[in-house]
């Protein structure tokens, strides 16, 4: 395969020209340049989604750690700091489509790097499909003219598993035609969705607070949380939320070849993305305890945040503002499959994945990989046709896709800190603007070792079998143990593919040299 460990770029200055820069690494400008700094950030910002995110599972962090699970945000904020800044430091070095396949297979060579990407795009699949079933937490909130199926609208019902299969599909085809139709335009919609999120955020944030219930002590207190195991198990669990949500940050490094000045600009934008939602998160958290009517009644737990503003805020109030948590899960949505599709792109440009010749064409009218983006959300769609009516499989599909992600990033991390440890640190240089590329200097040794052991702990929390999350309703031991058996398909059939595509590349190859001798 084309995929080889490759040496790190020179000290010094580098290319200014993005397509000059870009052939320094091999490949020619395929893609449009048409992504800004606030574009940058917005496609970062909008995979994470707190509106999206936090709105979908509070309930389940609050169902298993009660008040104190606010505590698990800023831990795994923490600890995703750390990854972004080891990200942020890659990204400036190598400003390429693909990102976490292509540091993957810079840092630790041609297999890793296949996994790693093989990993993400099935994750992005994955989490593309959960994004999308996240109208059903909010639309039918509004106006029970959403709920098209049955009358139940509550996640974990039948009715409202089965119609959340069906917005979400709605919404994976439009997302899927805007992204294959214009760069500029999904730039634009997305960005404009991120600053109706943060304006939505903030407004939130005050209105909650100013129909406080209590005050901000309520993170001290250990209100509905289940000690009878002790404080460590049901903490864990709770976590699961917080991991859920800080995720996707380096959907920006997936825009580099269409950012101008990447190296200068994609790091900032990554970590601008972490620290923006986990600022935003934490206090949409705390907002929401306070202002919830009772949070012992069981109301917190099982309908979550929408139900806090709706009966706190208001029905209109209330619903005009999930309008724009629906508009939050709309761009969420949209920039998972733009991630996506740009991973596609970039393995297939290397020849690495089945229907490479396909994957990696990109259309000179759109200027986009229209196969590279249809598959995904195709994929997607085919998740949740699948299991309509099983309302356990949501909680469990959340759960797979960040338990991959983290798997994808600890391909990064780890060869990453191999690296240092062999006396092999990032090398220095200028970016676009003349600055010194981005770097964590002295600290980054430090920085990565927490890195991997956080990203290896959280990895493992998140593929833990545990009825109480996996299979609630208890409807099958299949998805009790979904995680592993995910992981484990994952690993077989990942291992399969390479192998195919490995002797189908070199086959090819062997054809050309003969040809080229006669």
């Amino acid at each position: 395969m084309s995929a080889s460990t490759e040496t790190l770029p020179p000290n010094g200055s580098l290319p200014t020209d993005g397509a000059e820069d870009l052939r320094t690494f091999g490949y020619p400008q395929q893609l449009s340049r048409r992504v800004g700094s606030y574009a940058s950030f917005a496609a970062g910002f909008s995979f994470v989604s707190i509106l999206t995110t936090v709105f979908q599972l509070f309930g389940l962090g609050f169902s298993f750690g009660g008040t104190a699970f606010f505590w698990t945000w800023p831990a795994v904020l923490v600890g995703q700091l750390t990854v972004a800044l080891c990200f942020a430091e890659l990204a400036a070095r190598y400003p390429l489509s693909g990102a976490i396949y292509q540091w993957a297979r810079r840092l630790g060579g041609a297999v890793v790097g296949w996994f790693a990407g093989w990993t993400m795009v099935i994750a992005q699949i994955i989490t593309l499909a959960t994004a999308a079933i996240a109208l059903q937490v909010v639309l039918p909130a509004v106006w029970s003219g959403f709920q098209l199926v049955g009358t139940d609208s509550t996640l974990a019902s039948r009715d409202g598993a089965a119609n959340a299969v069906v917005l979400g599909c709605i919404l994976l085809v439009a997302t899927t035609l805007l992204n294959a139709t214009s760069v500029r335009t999904t730039a634009i919609v997305n960005s404009a969705g991120v600053t109706c999120e943060l304006v939505g955020v903030v407004l939130i944030i005050i209105l909650l607070a100013s129909h406080a219930e209590r005050g901000p002590s309520v993170v001290l207190h250990t209100t509905n949380l289940d000690s009878s195991t002790g404080y460590v198990v049901p903490l864990l669990i709770s976590a699961l939320m917080a991991a859920y949500v800080l995720v996707g940050f380096d959907s920006a490094g997936e825009l580099s070849e269409e950012t101008h000045k990447p190296r200068a600009t994609t790091p900032r934008t990554i970590l601008r993305a972490v620290i923006a939602s986990g600022i935003g998160g934490a206090f949409l958290i705390i907002a929401a305890l306070m202002a919830a009517p009772s949070l012992t009644d069981g109301d917190l737990a099982g309908q979550g945040l929408p139900y806090v503003l709706t009966s706190r805020l208001g029905t209109t109030t209330g619903k005009l503002l999930l309008l724009d948590v629906a508009l939050a899960v709309c761009v969420c949505t949209l920039a998972i499959q733009t991630a996506a599709a740009r991973m596609i792109f970039s393995m297939a440009r290397d020849n690495v994945l089945p229907f490479s010749a396909r994957l990696r064409q990109v259309s000179e009218r759109t200027g986009t990989p229209v196969a590279a983006t249809i598959v995904p959300g195709v994929l997607a769609g085919l998740c949740l046709v699948v299991n309509v009516g099983n309302a356990g499989l949501f909680l469990g599909l959340a759960s797979v896709c960040i338990m991959l992600l983290y798997f994808a990033y600890l391909m990064v991390t780890a060869p990453l800190l191999i690296q240092r440890f062999k006396g092999n640190p990032l090398t220095a240089g200028t970016d676009e603007d003349g600055r010194p590329l981005f770097s964590l200097g002295r600290a980054g040794v430090a920085v990565n070792i927490v890195a991997v052991t956080y990203g290896l702990a959280m990895a493992i929390n998140l593929g833990w079998p545990r009825a109480e999350v996996y299979d609630p309703a208890g409807e099958g031991w299949y998805l009790h143990y979904l995680p592993l058996i995910t992981l484990a398909i994952v690993a077989i059939g990942g291992l399969i593919a390479y192998r195919t595509q490995h002797s189908r590349y070199h086959a090819s190859i062997e054809t050309a040299a003969v040809g080229a001798e006669a």
